[in-house]
């Protein structure tokens, strides 16, 4: 199988966006966790598929023009930092020699700090240093899982600048990748993460990302409980889903200045 070219011949990248995996998952974030059976059976899809697994680092190298990606690459990512990942989902990633990108959100996994997502397991910063030592990429999710898109400037760069710096201190390395809250980002969030030192940051768009991609707003496709194994064999081969770049529908834009101007109103919100 080969994937399908994207626009101006490029080729469609698949970026996958996990959330949890565990059998019994909290209510408000069931429709966004799979099994580990449906995550075993994704895996070996991947394995199956000949695809390359690379890091988001690798698909940033490839974007600026440093070094080329394989000829069929595939993104594993995950949010969050539920209290699976750097136990059992790092374990099956590691036995099928698969890479990842993990993007942390510092408020929900610090000890004593504050999030706006709603109770559920989660793992701790300092179990960021063991997702790395099992050759996970980290990235920031932001301190509290904010819709970005509508906080005033100082919060939004407390938000990017804060947490980038936690997992920094964590890590002892630059932390250059970062994850928008449920994707929700515009002009204003892509400049101020380009600002704040980011070189990539990733959506949802529940898209194929490309070659021509944005840089500060690679797309994803966000995985469901809902979907089926073929589906994703689907986008392993480049099918099933548009592919970005490509401008927001007129919907994300009116969407966008609801929530901006609900939040005038009630403060920062969670975004899921």
């Amino acid at each position: 199988m080969s994937a399908h070219p994207a626009a101006g011949g490029s080729r469609a990248i698949p970026v996958f966006l996990y959330h949890a995996v565990m059998e019994d998952p909290p209510d408000w974030i069931a429709e966004f966790t799979v099994t580990p059976k449906q995550f075993g059976a994704h895996l070996d899809a991947v394995v199956d598929s000949g695809r390359t697994p690379v890091t988001i680092g690798a698909l940033a190298d490839h974007l600026a023009g440093r070094a080329p990606l394989p000829e069929r690459p595939v993104l594993l990512t995950f949010d969050d930092g539920f209290a699976d990942l750097p136990g059992p989902t790092a374990e099956a990633l590691a036995a099928r020699d698969l890479s990842a990108t993990a993007y942390l959100t510092t408020g929900a996994i610090t000890p004593g700090g504050r999030s706006l997502l709603p109770p559920a397991p989660m793992m701790t910063l300092a179990e960021a240093v063991r997702l790395e030592q099992s050759g996970m990429e980290i990235g920031s999710h932001t301190v509290t899982h904010a819709q970005l898109d509508t906080l005033a400037p100082r919060e939004l760069t407390h938000e990017l600048r804060a947490s980038r710096a936690v997992l920094e201190d964590t890590l002892g390395h630059e932390v250059r990748h970062l994850a928008y809250p449920h994707g929700y980002n515009s002009g204003r969030v892509r400049r101020t993460a380009a600002a704040a030192g980011y070189e990539t940051a990733t959506a949802v768009r529940h898209a194929l990302s490309s070659d021509h991609d944005e840089h500060h707003r690679i797309a994803r496709l966000i995985v469901r409980r809902g979907h089926t194994l073929t589906e994703v064999e689907d986008w392993l081969d480049g099918r099933g889903a548009r592919v970005a770049p490509y401008r927001d529908s007129a919907k994300t834009v009116a969407w966008r200045w609801y929530r901006r101007s609900r939040a005038v109103v009630r403060g920062p919100v969670f975004a899921g």
